[in-house]
């Protein structure tokens, strides 16, 4: 009997080695010729890794020549607050110098470029509009397509690419957090993104990067994906990340989302809150949220976090939480904020919630859009 059972195990640990996902960077061989004899630059954060091993690590230890890193939002290390500047560096470890992408820029100069061939981009997206690793993206495509450098998207799966939803940008409201016409969740990995940056013509004058795509393998949108890191510093498990398109809301109102607490975009709260089951008290942790919304203070609110299961079955955004809390709300300082608008990418959700809109009624109004960009989508998809 323990033999069967040992026959099985290794069995199961056999099929699952099989058909691990693996990342488009592990799959050198796809793009070896690409990077051989050439300088080779790497966009890259804590989320860059391969069992354990930092990407520019192991494309060093394959013979490749980099020469440079760049880091966005978070930093190379990934322990900078969010919306934090990030400063130019030098890795500790490699010698390689560090160019921050979020900091005195967002978008390589021309300088950052010099002794750059071809630029590799493997970081790991959540798939959410207001994420700003996709600015990055957009920026640093734009700026090699300018200096004629050709652009790497090795690919990694998205753990909310299994549904689309949510209000489409209106392009009045394009900034850092949202710089495209898609709604608030997309259904794309990063690799499928660059493709509809670059087909669509949303770099600047119409310029065309040079693109090419590593796809991830083993993996399709319906897969339940749990990171090996966390993708920054607030999203620190896989229900953070699964609730996060509907939590982030509240950052563009008084009501807390659960920074200053072990459980960020799994909780949210306001002293003003009545009647409601849940009660936390946001406090300052460094490398997570510095000086968090109601610090200090007992917030009212929700805990989401056994809600993992009912968002991928429903394949939606959780408005009812936001309109919940609106309802709620009985403090004197208004309930949202100038930020909503950048957040929601447009300003109609705002006067459909103060007018009392139903969740239904806010949903239809954004039915057209979405099969607006459905359509632009399906070009451009791998998996």
């Amino acid at each position: 009997m323990r033999k069967k059972f040992l026959g099985l195990w290794c069995f199961v640990l056999m099929c699952s080695w099989l058909y691990a996902i693996t990342p488009g960077i592990e799959n050198f061989n796809m793009y070896a010729s690409w990077v051989e004899g050439k300088r080779v630059g790497v966009v890259a954060n804590q989320t860059s890794v391969i069992h354990g091993q930092h990407t520019v690590d192991f494309l060093r230890q394959k013979g490749t020549q980099v020469v440079k890193i760049f880091c966005p939002e978070h930093g190379f290390r990934g322990d900078a607050d969010a919306g934090e500047n990030v400063r130019d560096d030098k890795d500790k470890v490699t010698g390689l110098p560090v160019i921050s992408l979020y900091g005195k820029k967002k978008k390589p100069l021309p300088e950052d470029l010099k002794g750059v061939d071809v630029l590799i981009f493997d970081i790991q997206d959540v798939g959410v509009r207001f994420y700003t690793y996709l600015s990055t993206l957009h920026y640093v495509m734009e700026a090699c397509a300018e200096n004629q450098i050709p652009v790497i998207v090795t690919d990694r799966p998205n753990p909310n690419a299994f549904y689309v939803d949510g209000p489409v940008l209106d392009m009045k409201f394009s900034s850092f957090i949202g710089m495209h016409p898609v709604p608030v969740v997309y259904g794309m990995t990063i690799a499928e993104y660059a493709r509809m940056i670059n087909g669509e013509g949303w770099l600047k004058n119409g310029v065309k990067c040079d693109l090419k795509i590593v796809p991830c393998g083993n993996w399709n949108r319906e897969m339940p994906v749990e990171l090996p890191v966390k993708p920054s510093p607030n999203l620190p498990d896989k229900v953070s990340v699964m609730l996060y398109p509907s939590v982030c809301f509240f950052e563009g109102t008084v009501v807390s989302e659960g920074r200053g607490t072990d459980v960020p975009f799994q909780v949210f709260g306001h002293p003003c809150l009545k009647d409601m089951p849940y009660s936390f008290t946001p406090r300052s942790i460094p490398g997570m949220s510095k000086s968090p919304k109601c610090l200090g203070k007992v917030c009212y609110g929700r805990d989401l976090r056994d809600k993992y299961e009912e968002v991928r079955a429903g394949k939606r955004l959780r408005l009812d939480w936001l309109l919940e809390a609106c309802r709620n709300y009985v403090g004197t300082e208004p309930f949202f904020t100038p930020f909503f608008e950048k957040l929601a990418g447009t300003a109609q959700l705002r006067k459909d919630i103060e007018t009392g809109k139903s969740e239904q009624e806010i949903r239809s109004s954004w039915s057209s859009g979405l099969e607006r960009f459905r359509k632009i989508r399906e070009k451009y998809l791998i998996y």
